[in-house]
């Protein structure tokens, strides 16, 4: 081998960050399918050649639900000089992230979260993949009204998002003459939310809380009161969709109706993906962790046809780009309210786990794809 051939060089890869909840009190196991998503897309974008010849690296960092650390790690990514930030599942946690990707100049592709403003105010750098909360818990109020539900209470905790959701059904609800009531989960605990649902005559009771605290609790409370059992119990937030619902629950987490974002039926791809992840996972995969496919399938084509070393050139790529993702073609538009680029015709639906086979999930309600 001659002196030349000894030196000849590696491409320096194209590194893109990725943020996700790892540890507590993040929702790690949602941080995990979120993960495999994007290390797949990755692994498969290198076996293609990568970017122009170059490998595809995640630089991963842990926000574990915290927005401050968030901030923390996208100026770090930065300052490392990353071409695009990807990720995170915590809308407030996303809404940071958001907000200084765009401060900083560095193009952002939201994987998972759904509040409506995702900046304050409107930003050249962001997209999003997921839909608005406002379109997902309105498709969850349709539901609720197709199923009859007039009386509603919510067991709400602390925070924007959940404040936010209880809003969103609230407005949605209200001009068909169903009412909805805002239940203090800390104040009441379980047997109290048991006791303002019996007094109220609610007929479904929605989850607006984190899992497994104080969710769990507060399901087997409701199953376990003799005059609450035709009360539904809902989780327009998602929390049914992974293993450790059903792991903790059993026959208690079925048949608690929760939204996700898959079209009713994947195509060869989602499907081909599908298998991929399962076999990385160990079980089956959530939206979420198709979300993380997605998120890297389409930096890679932002990248691949816009340059990676111009992070400008990659956030001007959003409304230009229309790429075949695992639930559907991907293309970006400006969306009232929520200032970023988005993807409108991501898929809505709101299902459960089966009674009769918790492991198995029966979609309950469509709601179809916008346009986009």
């Amino acid at each position: 081998m001659g002196e030349k051939d000894q030196h000849v060089s590696t491409p320096p890869p194209v590194r893109v960050g990725a943020l996700v909840p790892l540890t507590r009190p993040g929702w790690t196991e949602a941080g995990q399918h979120l993960l495999a998503g994007l290390r797949l897309a990755a692994d498969e974008a290198n076996a293609a050649g990568g970017i122009a010849g170059r490998p595809l690296e995640l630089v991963v960092r842990d926000t574990a639900a915290d927005p401050r650390r968030a901030a923390a790690a996208v100026e770090e990514l930065a300052g490392l000089g990353v071409a695009a930030l990807a990720g995170e599942y915590h809308s407030v946690v996303a809404r940071v992230a958001a907000d200084r990707a765009d401060a900083l100049g560095v193009p952002f592709l939201c994987s998972s979260a759904v509040l409506d403003a995702l900046t304050e105010r409107p930003a050249r750098w962001v997209a999003r993949l997921p839909p608005p909360q406002s379109r997902g818990w309105r498709t969850y109020a349709d539901f609720l009204l197709g199923a009859g539900h007039r009386r509603v209470a919510v067991a709400a905790g602390p925070g924007v998002y959940w404040a936010s959701g209880t809003r969103i059904l609230r407005e949605r609800l209200a001009p068909y003459g169903a009412t909805l009531a805002a239940l203090d989960v800390a104040a009441l605990g379980p047997e109290g939310v048991c006791e303002e649902l019996h007094a109220r005559r609610a007929t479904a009771l929605l989850l607006l809380v984190g899992h497994p605290e104080p969710a769990v609790p507060l399901v087997r409370a409701v199953r376990r009161d003799r005059r609450l059992g035709g009360v539904t119990i809902g989780a327009p937030a998602g929390q049914p969709e992974l293993a450790s619902w059903a792991q903790l629950l059993g026959e208690d987490g079925a048949a608690v109706p929760f939204l996700r974002y898959l079209p009713e039926r994947l195509g060869p791809l989602g499907a081909r993906v599908g298998e991929a992840l399962r076999g990385r996972l160990g079980e089956a995969p959530s939206f979420v962790a198709f979300e993380g496919y997605d998120t890297v399938a389409v930096l890679a084509a932002a990248l691949r046809s816009h340059g990676a070393d111009d992070r400008a050139r990659t956030a001007a790529a959003w409304p230009h780009l229309s790429v075949e993702g695992t639930r559907g073609t991907i293309r970006f538009t400006r969306t009232p309210r929520t200032g970023v680029w988005q993807w409108a015709g991501a898929p809505v639906q709101v299902a459960d786990r089966d009674p009769a086979d918790p492991r198995s999930f029966r979609i309950l309600h469509d709601g179809g794809a916008e346009a986009g």
